[in-house]
């Protein structure tokens, strides 16, 4: 689609430790999910409908991210060395992606809300987009941009309904168990990310915290808060059990995410 220079911030700077078995020596949004960083997954879920300008709020073990797009010309395509001069010439013939990249460090322990409010100065517009760097969706990302238009709030999250990691049981009046399901879907809805924000957002970054916490239950009270109901998949890498799903899904050759 065509190209827009509306920014997308991926918070890349948490410590996964629920994921230590991946995390222990790499940022969470570096671990791979068919040899690729699920980071890079989640920015070509973007770029598919034109959104190509990236801002990266990163923080522990930032150094592995760095050097992935600092080298990934070189790294992703055919490249002759010119070992007496140090001259390098790529050749463009696998991937290149049309992608600008921000890499801002914004610290080991910061919260999400801090660290969107460090990166307040690479954002030119008046609209930008959010979202974690550790999950995957076949959202709309236009279809969640116009959406969050019409409903002209300060903020637009992307509301899932996720599978229980445990068995649930229905009671009937009795108190009997009438009814027993593995990994059902929950009917309520939850935050996925994929936020849409005015920037206006910034004025209720002021203190150190979460960005789902005050900031957003006084736009919860204030009406500024719409959600973007999204029916389709979604899957967060929150643990190991998470990232083998994802990557079972992927050698299946029907990853839903894969929409480009």
């Amino acid at each position: 689609m065509e190209r827009t220079l509306m920014k997308v911030v991926i918070f890349c700077g948490g410590q996964g430790t629920r994921l230590r078995e991946e995390t222990e020596y790499k940022p969470k949004p570096m671990v791979e999910v068919g040899g690729r960083p699920i980071l890079w997954h989640i920015m070509k879920s973007y770029a598919v409908y034109g959104f190509n300008e990236f801002i990266l709020c990163l923080g522990y073990k930032q150094e592995h991210i760095r050097k992935f797009f600092l080298d990934y010309e070189q790294m992703n395509n055919d490249v002759t060395v010119h070992l007496n001069s140090k001259e390098r010439t790529v050749h463009h013939q696998r991937h290149s992606e049309n992608w600008t990249v921000t890499l801002v460090d914004t610290g080991l322990q910061t919260p999400k809300g801090r660290r969107l409010k460090m990166v307040e100065s690479y954002i030119d517009g008046d609209t930008f987009m959010v979202t974690y760097g550790d999950g995957v969706a076949d959202v709309n990302i236009r279809e969640l941009m116009a959406y969050h238009k019409a409903q002209k709030k300060i903020a637009t999250f992307t509301g899932v309904h996720p599978v229980s990691r445990f068995a649930t049981v229905n009671l009937n009046k009795r108190g009997k168990i009438s009814a027993w399901k593995e990994k059902r879907q929950i009917e309520e809805y939850v935050n996925a990310g994929f936020f849409v924000f005015n920037r206006k957002i910034f004025d209720y970054l002021m203190k150190n915290e979460e960005l789902e916490e005050s900031p957003m239950e006084k736009l919860t009270a204030r009406g500024q808060v719409a959600m973007f109901r999204h029916e389709g998949f979604w899957q967060c890498m929150d643990t190991y059990r998470d990232h083998q799903l994802l990557e079972g899904i992927w050698k299946s050759g029907k990853a839903p995410w894969k929409t480009w």
